[in-house]
């Protein structure tokens, strides 16, 4: 005896969360964009029934860095294609060939959510949202670096599974030198990924370290050249590649300098960049987590990903009120000196007067906000 007998509702749910409403196109900038790409075979056949889907930050003129609508839009591209069966793997990106994402958009940092910590609280409860969307997001997610990754880029970029990256990209923090802490995940994340100390010098430095460095300390999975010559492609010019040691120093995935240097930007000025072998690359990683079951394959990556969120969830709250009652001071300081940078020249404060105030017990207002912070060009 079988069980026909028993009731059963077979007409598919839609698990969808809606969200459509804070997604753009490619042609208007600045905005998310979430795209369901058919699934293709090693081949380039596509696979009926089945999808990748992408998420977009396009901002390419303010290297991809997320205003506040951009936010909603990733937390609910991730919401989404979560939700949906016919999803293989997520692949996020940025626009362009510069930047996969520098972080929040200082312009709306400075001129709207400095001195308004209140505000602030409330934008940082969305970005919270958007990185807790990547790490629950029930499929494989990968980041596809295709330029540089910096400050908030980072720490969303370090919430996905996987990285595969361009070898022009540059990876680092900037909060420190600019108003900040990378508390929006970094300040987690790194720990795990690289040891103690190179996490706390990288995410304290403000320096920008090569892909290379970072394959190799494992922070990022592949790196691919981008720079095509003719039919064949030509490793970053910028970087070390050819070799490990020089002088007893390590120097693989370390900036060249000098004239070595100078002739590497005249390449880089000449090649143009080709994404063939870093898209191969994505679409090979979406091909192998097809070929797996997929929900030994989720169980697997949510007990990695568990080891992110120890951190991650005991600190978030936390990072988000001091985050917000920052921007008050510090924050308003390094923001408006990199948002006017182009007015004044400079784009940090003073830092040594800075101090010096502070020593002196001086308040946080006007006076000390202008003693700091370098006046326009010609005042």
């Amino acid at each position: 005896m079988g069980l026909e007998w028993m009731p059963r509702d077979n007409e598919l749910k839609d698990h969808g969360v809606g969200g459509d409403q804070f997604w753009g196109s490619h042609d208007n900038p600045p905005c998310t964009v979430f795209e369901m790409k058919p699934l293709r075979d090693p081949t380039g056949e596509a696979v009926d029934d089945l999808f990748t889907a992408w998420i977009t930050l396009n901002n390419p003129r303010q290297y991809n860095s997320y205003t506040t609508e951009m936010v909603k839009g990733v937390t609910a591209a991730f919401a989404n294609a979560s939700l949906d069966r016919s999803v293989v793997a997520v692949v996020f990106t940025g626009a362009g060939d510069r930047a996969f994402c520098t972080g929040g958009n200082t312009k709306e940092y400075s001129e709207y959510y400095s001195r308004r910590p209140n505000e602030y609280g409330e934008y940082m409860d969305l970005f919270n949202g958007m990185v807790d969307a990547i790490l629950n997001c029930k499929k494989p997610t990968i980041c596809r670096v295709n330029g540089m990754r910096i400050a908030g880029g980072q720490e969303i970029g370090m919430a996905c599974d996987i990285a595969i990256s361009s070898d022009l990209a540059i990876y680092g923090q900037a909060g420190p030198k600019h108003g900040s802490a990378p508390d929006g995940g970094s300040t987690d994340f790194l720990p795990w990924f690289l040891s103690m100390e190179d996490a706390m010098f990288n995410c304290i430095s403000c320096e920008m370290w090569s892909a290379y460095k970072m394959k190799l300390k494992g922070l990022i999975t592949k790196v691919a050249p981008v720079l095509r010559r003719g039919d064949e492609f030509v490793r970053n010019p910028l970087v070390i590649t050819d070799r490990y040691v020089d002088g007893g120093e390590v120097v693989y995935g370390e900036p060249k300098t000098g004239d070595a240097a100078k002739a590497a930007r005249a390449v880089l000025k000449e090649l143009p960049v080709d994404f063939e072998l870093l898209d191969r690359e994505v679409h090979d990683m979406v091909w192998r987590f097809t070929n797996l079951f997929p929900g030994c394959l989720q169980k697997s990556i949510d007990g990695i990903r568990g080891k992110k969120k120890i951190f991650w969830d005991q600190t978030k709250l936390a990072n988000r009120h001091w985050l917000a009652a920052n921007m008050a001071g510090e924050a308003f300081l390094g923001f408006s000196a990199f948002n006017n940078r182009k007015l004044t020249g400079v784009d940090v404060i003073d830092f040594v007067k800075y101090r010096q105030l502070i020593a002196r017990g001086e308040t946080l207002d006007e006076t000390l906000f202008e003693a700091v912070l370098a006046p326009p060009k010609g005042d």
